[in-house]
């Protein structure tokens, strides 16, 4: 059925499961849904931090904490671009970091889980109180506060480091993670103590939900799974009423939260988990489906199924030739194939086509929204039907029913 965002968050809302699990591609709006959540949940003014009209994802101290894209701007880097010596990772003032590093001093966890998806050796070091002149006024003294800026560097293992460093996009989202993932720990250690008046600060005792959208960027397929399990671990811990609703468009993320959630475990019950594929239709709009909570999804031949239907339909665009790329890849690597373009239909010398390779590739490597929803060729279209066609055949898949 049809549905807006907001009627998707509302019916996550009215939804009374402990945990909800969301799969959908990127681009199809889960960081927008979040934000949608978030607004239903607790709009501005009710109850969050001053700095939240700018849309910072700040720690919403009354019903709802979240984690999505938003929450990475809330660092930035300032790289030292006269010495070039010294770069930083600057955090902008928010409740969020506050509360986990200032006020709780979690620094040395949030150290501990990052090096734990990352590199033991990669350490980040959080700055202490600082006074120093103001550059352009000799005159001004400048105080720095202690947590407001983050620097990296590599341990060699003789007590020396390779100084500062400015780490990867990935890493750095690994960073802020390790950071949520924190706080998250100690929220749910706090709500975990049954009397309101036993629990060691009573700033959460009107959180009612924990969103997270897709925490996995970069990371690779080990560090994924220590990631999705030890989340998964975290809120089967949890004894309180908070609910948890999670998004990502990873497959392997999925499925991992899946096989967790989906088993039980001291006070926690698989009854409380539900899971979900969100689509965008034609018109604008939104469908979650129900996923079967007795199996995670095969996600290679859900997109089999996508590929084959739009196909049918002749609702073909650009990024269907993404689909039969990851397809491809994903087949190559459990055949034992070196390259994905190894699976394609060979000519009678026993080569492939080039043209067929390359549409694949300029198709699915589109950088402009644009052109992932433009209207393909007849010739692409037939050239799409083809290979599906003759992977099919090759590889003895099944045509998946209408």
């Amino acid at each position: 059925m049809s549905k807006t965002l907001t009627e998707i968050a509302q019916n996550l809302r009215d939804t009374n499961k402990k945990v909800q699990l969301i799969y959908a591609f990127n681009g199809t709006g889960k960081t927008r849904l979040s934000r949608v959540f978030k607004q239903l949940i607790a709009p501005k003014g009710d109850g969050d931090d001053p700095a939240d009209e700018a849309d910072a994802p700040e720690l919403s101290r009354s019903r709802i904490l979240y984690y999505n894209a938003f929450t990475e701007d809330l660092f930035y880097w300032d790289n030292d671009l006269e010495r070039d010596a010294e770069p930083k990772l600057k955090i902008q003032p928010n409740s969020f970091t506050d509360w986990v590093l200032v006020n709780q001093g979690q620094d040395l966890n949030i150290i501990t889980t990052f090096q734990r998806y990352t590199n033991d050796k990669l350490t980040p070091r959080f700055n202490a109180e600082r006074k120093e002149k103001d550059k352009n006024d000799k005159t001004k003294e400048v105080i720095t506060k202690a947590f407001s800026e983050v620097t990296f560097s590599m341990e060699r293992g003789d007590e020396t480091d390779t100084g500062n460093l400015k780490i990867s996009k990935g890493e750095e989202s690994n960073f802020i993670w390790s950071i949520f993932y924190t706080l998250l720990d100690q929220v749910i250690s706090v709500l975990n103590v049954p009397e309101p008046t036993d629990r060691e600060t009573n700033e959460f005792d009107q959180l009612e939900y924990v969103f997270v959208d897709d925490p996995v960027s970069s990371l690779d397929e080990n560090h994924l799974i220590q990631l999705a399990v030890d989340l998964a671990q975290l809120i089967k811990s949890s004894e309180s009423d908070i609910r948890f609703v999670i998004t990502t468009h990873n497959p392997l993320f999925y499925n991992v939260l899946h096989n967790e959630l989906n088993s039980d475990d001291g006070s926690y019950r698989k009854n409380q988990f539900r899971c979900y594929r969100m689509v965008q239709l034609d018109d604008g709009n939104f469908e979650l489906m129900d996923q079967p909570n007795d199996s995670p999804f095969s996600y290679h031949l859900f997109l089999k199924a996508e590929l084959e239907k739009a196909i049918e339909s002749g609702q073909v665009s650009k990024y269907h030739f993404n689909f039969l790329r990851n397809i491809l890849e994903k087949t190559s690597t459990f055949l034992g194939y070196k390259k994905w373009g190894d699976l394609l239909p060979k000519n009678d010398d026993g080569r492939t086509n080039p043209y067929e390779a390359r549409i694949i590739n300029i198709s699915s490597h589109s950088k402009h929204a644009g052109e992932e929803v433009a209207e393909l060729t007849e010739d692409d279209k037939r050239v799409l039907k083809f290979l599906v066609t003759e992977f099919n055949k090759t590889y003895h898949f099944q045509q998946t029913e209408s």
